[in-house]
């Protein structure tokens, strides 16, 4: 682990040994590409790295909140149950000297379902496209088996990536907690890797702690080579994926068991009228009962759905806009091979 690896003003923490900066035998510029001139999306300095970097972890591990944090923009929802990434989130972070492409994927997990086994499946193709892994840990739970199944799948499909650890979530224990779940992570890639030289950074992303030392220790690992977007860019999401992603995270707000991952949201149709946005959208439900729950006594609950979606969709668009929400079942959807294919899944 290296010298970036220890939190500012927590003097408790355990001495870590330092490590090269390349292992003995392996040439400094070992995951190097070719020398970077420029690009469709402008000149770049000599030196200038870029790629993209897979989030990885169980689910809940802060996965997305870190990437909302380094982006700088809401980019990805954020949501109190687990497994509710359904899609690769691309965000953008731009230095001068490199662009780092973030990947927040879906949290690997023993699928129950046929969406289950589809995101998996995307998980692991993403890995395959990817330059380095940042696997996350929360400092405030142990590592287990789960961990080591994840890690284990990560270095079958990308044996020879750079990983770095991710210590998420260090204001919620701890500083000697924190501590130690540095060691284990550190102990946990030094065996997977074989390699003493594996970075672990602690971070909180909803803090702000230690988010622009991840950002080096990512740049480091990256290869030479040109912009992949605009510098003013921080995601490739389109519109109509945000939105429908916006009304999801509103519409997951207070559901429990297995309602949440019942709930797939589409925008069917965007109207542009002067100043103001018309937007017609619909949440999907499998069974005929979730209704009633979603749409709340009176309608209430749809109506806070609806206010609070619009809210941040006026954040996001710069400009009025106009809400209709309705909602639709799609019996037993997520296995369903047809109803996944209309969702896009």
């Amino acid at each position: 682990m290296s010298n970036t690896s220890g939190v500012p003003d927590f003097p408790d923490f355990p001495d870590f040994p330092d490590f090269p900066d390349s292992p003995e035998g392996v040439p400094e510029d070992a995951f190097a590409g070719p020398p970077a001139t420029g690009s469709g999306f402008g000149e770049v300095p000599e030196g200038f790295r870029s790629g993209f970097v897979s989030f990885v972890g169980r689910p809940n591990t802060g996965k997305s909140t870190l990437t909302n944090a380094l982006v700088g923009e809401k980019i990805a929802i954020m949501a109190d149950q687990p497994e509710t990434t359904r899609h690769p989130i691309r965000g953008i972070v731009n230095r001068e000297d490199a662009q780092i492409v973030l990947v927040d994927t879906p949290g690997l997990h023993r699928p129950r379902t046929l969406l289950g086994e589809r995101l998996n499946e995307v998980v692991k193709d993403t890995f395959a496209d990817v330059d380095m892994i940042g696997l996350t840990v929360p400092a405030n739970e142990k590592i287990g088996p789960g961990d080591r199944w994840i890690l284990d799948a990560v270095r079958k499909t990308k044996p020879n990536a750079p990983i770095v650890g991710i210590v998420t979530k260090l204001d919620r224990t701890s500083k000697d907690q924190v501590g130690e779940q540095l060691m284990r992570l550190h102990e946990l890639l030094m065996e997977a890797t074989g390699r003493e030289d594996v970075d672990v950074v602690p971070v909180s992303a909803t803090e702000g702690v230690q988010l622009d030392v991840l950002v080096e220790v990512l740049a480091k690992h990256l290869p030479e080579g040109p912009r992949f977007y605009p510098e003013d860019h921080v995601t490739d999401e389109d519109t109509e994926t945000r939105i429908s992603e916006l009304i999801r995270e509103e519409a997951l707000k207070g559901l429990r068991d297995e309602l949440p991952h019942s709930v797939a949201v589409q925008v069917d149709e965007i109207i542009n009228e002067g100043d103001r946005a018309k937007i017609y959208a619909v949440i999907y439900l499998e069974r005929p009962g979730q209704k009633t729950i979603i749409e709340g006594r009176e309608g209430r609950r749809l109506n806070g759905i609806v206010q609070r979606a619009r809210k941040q969709i006026i954040e996001l668009l710069g400009r009025n806009v106009y809400l209709d929400l309705r909602i639709k079942v799609l019996k037993n959807w997520q296995s369903d091979p047809k109803h996944l294919g209309r969702l896009g899944f």
